[in-house]
């Protein structure tokens, strides 16, 4: 039987192979130590827990909620915008609480995009950015991830070869996988490209407050006039450990926010209530609880390129995010990152991402989240140690494989 539409579209789960292997060896009894998803494994903030709790039980907080965002939670959003980028926003027409961004970005897709609508999408990225388009019966065509000159012109060349020409672009920065950060005066140069050629910016947030070297990263918002093209993403998944709680936020253009608000209203009545007003204390409570969360990444970064180092395996200190983008070890990168990353779970029992998971473009590297405390990932850099030294030479099927390709 043939499968469905919307499923042909998508690929084969890339990650299959290294979870097969995950859960093998920790059927094993092996250790496993996981650096493979981005999913935070800090405490939500007490206050935050304290009003949730508080909520719970309350008359009316068990019904449908809003599908926008109760007011309160937009009116702190609007507020947050204003207080960290400067940026002031209507809560009634340029804010819509979504259920993370990840959500918010599939359901644009379905709001804006007709069959066969060309998306410019950063290769690598993370995976919802192209295939929510292509679930919506969109087109992607690759554009460069680094924040670039390079990157307009290959954008400028997407839009003089694209057939029909681009709705909108993708940004991403503090970037995932890559951990790139861009300036303001990169996205200067982004929304007046968008404005000469008439189409969207759509732009993941999501890593806003996790910087390491004292230069918060900006919001593209902030240009002059860029609302009247942009639509920004932003999630609390990071900024407050609220991976599991669903909270984020689309915010800009009113045109797309009109659209993605309706589009929502069909789909879904909203987070439950209780969550939405913990959501609102976390956003308007103290914020000394965000610092604590970017000491603690940036001393695990810190870690990790010191003993990944000495284990020999060299890590670009990333600016950014919650993740290290690793160039595969030299004797290994003929393997390809898929083969690596399975491989790093057999041998080392730790868990890695592999780069080829997030576009062609991201083959020959692995995406190392950073989701374990200092001591974890001192052992992971052990057992790399030993797995490294082994060489690939050693391992059964690895170089056949390889030559295969």
């Amino acid at each position: 039987m043939e499968e469905f539409y919307r499923i042909r579209r998508l690929p084969p789960y890339v990650f299959e192979q290294v979870n097969r292997a995950k859960a093998a060896a920790r059927n094993a009894g092996a250790d496993i130590i996981d650096l493979g998803m981005g999913n935070p494994d800090l405490p939500t903030p007490p206050h935050v827990i304290e009003k949730l709790k508080e909520t719970l039980g309350k008359p009316r907080t068990d019904r449908y909620s809003a599908s926008k965002g109760i007011v309160g939670l937009r009116r702190a959003q609007a507020a947050y915008y204003e207080r960290r980028f400067g940026v002031k926003l209507n809560p009634e027409t340029q804010i819509v609480a979504t259920l993370g961004s990840k959500e918010g970005f599939a359901n644009v897709a379905q709001a804006i995009t007709s069959p066969g609508d060309v998306v410019l999408v950063p290769n690598p990225s993370y995976p919802i950015h192209a295939f929510g388009f292509l679930m919506a019966g969109g087109v992607v065509r690759s554009v460069p991830a680094e924040p670039t000159p390079e990157l307009f012109s290959a954008l400028e060349k997407a839009i003089i070869h694209s057939i029909p020409k681009p709705i909108a672009m993708i940004a991403c920065y503090p970037s995932n996988p890559t951990a790139y950060v861009a300036s303001l005066d990169f996205y200067k140069d982004l929304v007046a490209f968008a404005k000469k050629h008439e189409i969207f910016i759509l732009s993941d947030l999501a890593y806003a407050e996790l910087y390491f070297d004292g230069v918060p990263p900006p919001s593209v918002l902030q240009v002059p006039g860029a609302i009247d093209v942009t639509v920004e993403f932003t999630s609390m998944s990071k900024t407050f450990s609220m991976a599991g709680w669903r909270m984020g936020f689309a915010v800009g253009n009113e045109r797309i926010i009109a659209a993605l608000t309706r589009v929502k209203s069909y789909l879904d009545y909203g987070a439950f209530t209780p969550v939405q007003v913990a959501a609102t204390a976390a956003l308007n409570g103290p914020q000394d609880c965000i610092k604590e969360m970017r000491d603690t990444y940036r001393k695990r970064r810190d870690v990790l390129v010191e003993t990944f180092g000495r284990a020999g395996w060299d890590i670009p200190p990333p600016a950014a995010s919650m993740f290290a983008w690793a160039p595969l070890p030299e004797k290994f990168r003929e393997v390809g990152s898929m083969q690596f990353a399975t491989l790093m779970v057999e041998k080392s029992g730790v868990v890695v991402s592999p780069g080829v998971a997030f576009g062609e473009h991201g083959e020959g590297f692995v995406r190392i989240a950073m989701v374990e405390n200092e001591q974890r990932i001192r052992q992971a850099a052990r057992n790399i140690r030993r797995f490294l030294e082994t060489g690939v030479e050693s391992l059964h099927n690895v170089v056949p494989l390889a030559n295969r390709r």
